[in-house]
């Protein structure tokens, strides 16, 4: 069964047909790439059961072509075999192949190989920018247009950009992007989605094309704004934030249940289509979160993308998953799916490290992760100009002595970098507090200076995308700057094997240190790992990288799914890059922290 639009759009009172019968879409969004592929029949079957009778997804472009001009579109990357799935379910699929997407994803979903070239300008026509954009979509669109529900497949709708009017107003930009989706074949309903303001709608619209809005409450002004830039045609609300997300030091956020449910009924009270942003929001693995910026600070996004959606990360079936079931019967009709039971859980257990190993004393082996080796280099170059994209990198070089007293200072330090004079840990520099330096005095002889800088996440939204990693800027001791530098890119993906020594090995005080564990399961289930007493890493259950922990919270746990688990004897794998706590917690329930209320008035 076909979803296309009425026959014009020329009567205000027309929405959907499906079929020649009026239709209203009510989606949930989910990531495949948020999600072990072993769960994805699980997650979807757990939003079919909740009403839905859509799902939507990004297609993130950075996890498909993290080098450029090499493609993976296997196992979790196999968003056609995720497509096809939710068809086999029932279920249409709205796709948003970008190329930014958004989505608190690293980037936006764009490759961090596009900061390489400094001439390029993103989201806009720049031909460099268009020139990957068009070897992207030839690569992709070939895999989705068999899908499309003329072809017998179920994929309906497809995102042409996302939220561009929050961003820009190059609206020849957004007609290539739709030129091409037609020209490479996709002929189902082509849509933008933006706020539900008129300066977002004015910059992000495209004429001839459905728009659509972005918002999470006051659907009855949402709605109008749509309409004033709409006059007629479908009413459809293309993501109905229903909870938010996350970031380091900060609370968990969430919203009420009814307050959620109220708005969602609001809108199918009045027609509209509604897609429910998240309907499962799933976890950031690996390092693969984004960061926000609000003008003053930057904001990395948690490991967790839980988003307080009516089907949590590990699958609960919340309060709100029952609120929003009720209000889709109420609307729409009666669901005949069943609620699915909570997948199992793990029982609880600790354990002390069998063995650990300085970071200092495997940066030979894990460089060679990345094809640029060790170098010499006259500044300390970012990230992108080594050509890596995700992890940690090491800058290295000789300070002249003797020196007193002097101040170090990073320029354009992105994002957080541990200081090191002749091995020993001497302080932190942060993002956020760019005027701040750290004391020290070279010997006669000179001293190595080491600073090790994490990528935390680049910047999802807003102008600040060309968020390029590492040092951006230079170093200086006062006001001088620092020339002569050896480069080691430290992706630690995959994570090889370590040498890894008793626990008796001493290492210094603020030494970063890989720790392993053994932990022991009769079963696979669900899991939750807490490292209480630890301060900020990043853990791997059996090469998987489950993703980063910090102090600060709001998670006090990280989801580790039942798929990554083995019977018998399992390893976790802990970088801690400051001090080590005593143990790690095996628990069978998720601590995402100390919650506040989200607002919604947006």
């Amino acid at each position: 069964m076909a979803l296309t639009l009425a026959e014009t759009l020329a009567d205000s009172r027309t929405g959907f047909l499906r079929d020649g019968v009026p239709h209203q879409i009510v989606a949930a969004a989910v990531h495949y790439f948020r999600i072990r592929p072993e769960q994805w029949r699980d997650r979807l079957l757990r939003l079919r059961a909740m009403g839905v009778n859509t799902v939507e997804t990004y297609v993130a472009w950075n996890v498909h072509e993290r080098e450029r001009g090499s493609f993976d579109f296997d196992g979790a990357q196999d968003v056609v075999g995720f497509v096809r799935l939710a068809g086999e379910l029932g279920l249409d699929v709205i796709a948003r192949p970008g190329p930014y997407i958004c989505a608190e994803w690293e980037f936006g979903g764009l490759p961090a190989w596009l900061l390489a070239d400094r001439s390029l300008r993103l989201r806009r026509t720049d031909a460099a920018y268009l020139a990957a954009v068009d070897a992207w979509f030839d690569e992709l669109l070939p895999r989705l247009t068999p899908l499309q529900d003329h072809c017998g497949g179920p994929i309906v709708a497809v995102g042409v950009e996302n939220e561009y009017g929050s961003y820009g107003n190059d609206t020849a930009y957004l007609a290539y992007l739709h030129e091409g989706l037609r020209a490479r074949g996709v002929t189902c309903l082509l849509f933008t989605a933006d706020g539900a303001e008129d300066g977002f709608q004015l910059g992000g619209r495209l004429p001839g094309v459905l728009t659509t809005g972005t918002f999470g409450s006051r659907p009855e002004e949402a709605l109008a704004c749509l309409r004033r830039h709409q006059p007629h045609g479908p009413l459809v609300c293309m993501e109905f934030w229903n909870g938010w997300f996350d970031h380091w030091g900060r609370p968990h956020r969430v919203r009420e249940a009814d307050d959620a449910a109220q708005a969602l009924d609001a809108l199918l009270a009045a027609g509209a289509s509604v897609n429910i942003y998240m309907g499962h929001g799933g976890t950031n693995f690996g390092w693969w979160n984004g960061a926000n910026h609000d003008g003053t600070n930057y904001l990395p996004t948690a490991t967790s993308y839980d988003y307080d959606a009516p089907v949590g990360e590990a699958g609960e079936l919340t309060a709100k998953f029952h609120a929003f079931r009720a209000v889709i019967e109420r609307r729409i009709g009666p669901v005949p799916h069943p609620l699915p039971e909570l997948p199992p859980r793990l029982a609880p257990q600790s354990a002390r490290p069998s063995g650990r190993v300085a970071l200092r004393d495997c940066l030979d082996l894990l460089s060679t992760l990345d094809p640029c080796k060790p170098s010499q280099w006259l500044e300390p170059e970012p990230m992108e100009t080594v050509g890596q994209s995700l992890g940690l990198i090491q800058y290295r070089t000789r300070l002249r002595g003797p020196l007193a007293r002097t101040e170090l200072r990073i320029d354009g330090l992105a994002d957080r970098a541990q200081v090191f004079l002749n091995g020993e840990a001497i302080g932190v520099l942060e993002r956020n507090h760019p005027d701040r330096s750290i004391t020290l005095s070279v010997p006669d002889g000179g001293a190595e200076l080491e600073l090790l800088v994490e990528n935390q996440g680049r910047i999802n939204y807003g102008p600040r995308l060309e968020d390029r990693k590492g040092i951006t800027g230079g170093v200086r001791l006062d006001g001088q700057y620092q020339f002569g530098w050896e480069i080691r890119p430290l992706p630690l993906d995959p994570l090889p094997e370590l040498p890894f020594a008793a626990t008796a090995t001493s290492m210094g005080a603020g030494q970063p240190a890989f720790h392993r564990f053994a932990l022991d399961v009769t079963e696979p289930a669900d899991g939750f790992l807490a490292l209480p007493g630890w301060t900020k890493g990043v853990v791997w259950l059996n090469g998987f990288c489950l993703g980063r922990y910090w102090e600060i919270g709001p998670q006090r746990t990280l989801y580790a799914p039942a798929p990554l688990w083995r019977s018998g004897r399992n390893e976790v794998v802990v970088l801690e890059l400051h001090q080590p706590g005593a143990e790690v917690e095996l628990r069978d329930a998720p601590d995402l922290g100390p919650t506040e209320t989200a607002r919604c008035d947006f």
